[in-house]
């Protein structure tokens, strides 16, 4: 096992800029996720690690060796894809020894190193099988089965629980996730799926248009978003995003929103000090809005207009003005569309956002 580097890496396609000037490590051990929408560089970073595409630029190394003109068999790693990528006319012994045979591992050796890895997978049984005759899930634990006896420096997988169905995606999330405490080997997962990038990461590499918008652990990504983006791509339902104006009266300071006020906290004016931005936007996450049918308390008043009973929560849309919020509450919420709510921030997670550049302005 060893770390992952990759040093102000680069891939352009002609004039298009895929991955832009990308420097991260993945620690020895780390299960790192890069996590971001289609076409934003996270499968293409994979694979110049992997050495499938070659960088433009940059260098990149497994543990100490500059590996960034290695072929990829020459790397170390060990793969896991989307699309299982099994041979379909081998049995699944036959699957996850065929790289061990390529290598010239004696039989006995691959032998215990197979027998052990289908024991871990819960295939010992299915040996014999070929991959037409398995499940979904039963052909991506081979796929994971044929990179586990590889024993490799690192893993690499490719959105390898999207081809899954819900239940079995959480089912194999939490084998993978078990596996990886077993095993610690350093991994490298891609994903658009944020579920799993929050239950299976260590740290998270948030991605957008080839450059990336924050490396931090889930917590952190969660609870301290580097800018608006991150802020609303971590999230279901996604942070709620008012612009404000931020104005002083009565030695006080207040955040306006349609016409509206609410006072703004001394924990934000804190990390505001010295900061001038013309325009700003305050972020609130729908579990930290409190409704109540009491529009005397000081919240922000909304007009309710969908209420969405999830069974153990409900959802609450409302408009202030033509700001639309989302609101999560207790499925014991009893109120009705078109009424009036007040919608009370919980002053420990106000977010505050460049309204030009979108940019946190608060660093806690």
């Amino acid at each position: 096992m060893a770390s992952v580097r990759l040093e102000h890496v680069s891939k352009r396609f002609g004039a298009v800029s895929a991955v832009e000037d990308v420097t991260l490590t993945i620690n020895d051990h780390e299960f790192l996720v890069l996590l971001g929408p289609s076409g934003c560089g996270k499968t293409t970073t994979l694979r110049m690690v992997a050495g499938l595409e070659e960088s433009t630029s940059g260098a990149i190394y497994i543990g100490d060796q500059d590996v960034s003109q290695a072929a990829p068999k020459d790397r170390d790693i060990a793969m896991v894809f989307q699309n299982y990528a099994l041979y379909p006319h081998m049995t699944v012994y036959d699957n996850m020894a065929f790289g061990l045979k390529l290598h010239g591992v004696p039989r006995d050796a691959i032998a215990k190193r197979v027998g052990d890895a289908a024991e871990m997978l819960g295939l010992q049984n299915l040996l014999k099988r070929r991959p037409k005759e398995l499940s979904g899930g039963q052909r991506q634990r081979v796929a994971l089965g044929r990179a586990i006896v590889r024993d490799p420096a690192a893993f690499l997988m490719d959105e390898p629980l999207s081809n899954l169905d819900a239940q079995l995606r959480t089912q194999t999330r939490v084998e993978l996730k078990r596996l990886h405490q077993r095993l610690g080997t350093t991994t490298l997962y891609v994903t658009h799926d944020q579920t799993e990038a929050m239950t299976l990461g260590t740290r998270i590499v948030v991605m957008k248009d080839g450059v990336v918008q924050q490396a931090a652990s889930p917590d952190d990504i969660y609870h301290r978003p580097a800018n608006q983006f991150v802020a609303t791509f971590v999230g279901t339902p996604p942070m709620n995003l008012m612009p404000v104006h931020l104005e002083r009266r009565d030695g006080a300071v207040y955040a306006a929103i349609e016409g509206q006020r609410l006072a703004v906290p001394q924990r934000v004016l804190g990390a505001l000090a010295g900061i001038q931005v013309e325009k700003t936007t305050l972020g609130i996450r729908p579990e930290d809005l409190t409704v109540s049918r009491d529009v005397g308390d000081g919240g922000l008043q909304a007009v309710v207009r969908v209420i969405e009973p999830m069974g153990h929560e409900t959802l609450v849309y409302g408009d202030i003005g033509s700001t639309s919020v989302i609101a999560r509450t207790s499925n014991a919420w009893t109120g009705r569309v078109g009424e009036t709510v007040s919608l009370t921030l919980d002053e420990r997670r106000w977010h505050l956002f460049d309204g030009v550049s979108g940019t946190s302005l608060l660093s806690d």
